[in-house]
């Protein structure tokens, strides 16, 4: 027998715990996933890899894996593909693989992982925003939640602001890391971290279009439902343009030979772990929860990347970055607080609604009830 759990409001078995839960374990496992990530592949660029040959390969490599599982797992699921279908998930990928990544990745080599984590945490605020100019999003100003979460989205970009414009002083470890990366550490201020601007701007514009994938992600699932075949689609399409775009931007073959050093597991660990596992995961939570759910799990990366980049791999922090990044944080929840606050008006509607439905189903019968005498004498 099944053991049961006694929750409040009444009992559960451990399984319906976990149908419950499943959402959050599996978005705390992705941030894992990424912070892991950052690490190994600002290692990986620190060694010579080009950003753009990374996010080619890195694809290409996940199309190749998950394509079986796609296609074997998911036969009776997907729908017939359409043109128009497919300039859907040609933008998908463009939007939530391609272009993005390419910019996120390469302001990465120009700032640092805490910088490009704390900078993600606005996706929320945009992602609010541009659903507000979609008619997606309704915001009652006269409400206090609905004044918490136009209050958020301003403090999100405050935040963003901050870390874009002032970088501050770098404060470096007191003792000597376990780990050490090659060209972090005390010594990282180097040619891959002076054009701080650029990568700001950049890591931005990769921010916007990741807010525009969310969206189109919650009306893409209920065209194309199965989510494993079209994390696969994505990589493949995704990983072909990317293609296209690094051969225009690198002419040196020397730039595609990346050996079996840490280039090549930066590539494997972040296609099997980032674009697979995390992607898949992201795409099942948007599906049962919705984007904004998704999006709001991601300070738990920023606060893991901060805790190993200074304690683990001896990475500097710059106080423009802490104090933009608290600011990013303090946002995003103030608009999840409204979202939540909206979510629990809208299902106390619905509770209301259908008691008075009951109610009047009722009194039918009941009417019915008491007239049956009189058309059967």
């Amino acid at each position: 027998m099944a053991e049961r759990e006694v929750v409040e409001g009444g009992t559960t078995t451990g399984g319906g715990l976990w149908r419950r839960y499943a959402p959050h374990v599996q978005m705390v496992l992705a941030q894992l996933c990424y912070t892991l990530m950052y690490f190994i592949t600002e290692a990986a660029f620190n060694q010579g890899l080009n950003p753009y040959v990374y996010i080619t390969y890195r694809h290409l490599l996940v199309a190749v894996l998950i394509w079986p599982f796609a296609y074997y797992l998911e036969k009776g699921l997907r729908p017939k593909m359409t043109l128009m279908l497919f300039v859907e998930i040609f933008v998908l990928s463009l939007l939530g693989v391609s272009l993005t990544l390419n910019m996120y990745f390469t302001s990465l080599k120009y700032t640092s992982p805490t910088f490009v984590t704390s900078v993600v945490n606005t996706i929320a605020s945009m992602t609010f925003v541009i659903a507000i100019i979609l008619r997606m999003e309704i915001v009652d100003v006269k409400s206090l939640r609905g004044v918490a979460k136009v209050a958020g989205t301003v403090v999100s970009f405050a935040g963003v602001t901050t870390m874009t414009l002032y970088k501050g002083a770098a404060i470096t470890s007191l003792w000597k890391s376990p780990v050490q990366i090659a060209g972090s550490g005390s010594g990282g201020g180097g040619v891959a971290h002076d054009s701080w601007v650029k990568g700001s701007v950049l890591a931005v514009a990769s921010c916007v279009c990741w807010s525009i994938w969310y969206i189109m992600q919650a009306s893409s699932l209920k065209r194309y439902p199965a989510q494993l075949s079209l994390t696969a689609w994505m990589c493949t399409v995704g990983g072909i343009q990317s293609t296209v775009f690094t051969l225009f931007m690198q002419h040196e073959p020397e730039e595609w030979r990346i050996g079996f050093g840490v280039k090549f597991w930066s590539i494997v660990y972040s296609g099997l772990a980032c674009n697979g596992f995390t992607v898949f995961v992201q795409l099942w939570c948007t599906e049962k929860k919705g984007p904004v759910f998704v999006t709001m799990f991601n300070p738990l990366s920023t606060i893991m990347v901060a805790i190993l980049a200074y304690f683990i791999f001896g990475e500097n922090l710059y106080v423009g970055s802490i104090v933009g990044g608290g600011v990013v944080i303090l946002g995003l929840y103030m608009l999840l607080w409204g979202k939540e606050k909206d979510q629990e008006r809208g299902t106390g509607k619905e509770r209301e609604q259908l008691e008075t439905d009951c109610e009047k189903q009722a009194k039918k019968v009941s009417d019915c009830v008491y007239e049956a005498p009189k058309t059967t004498k």
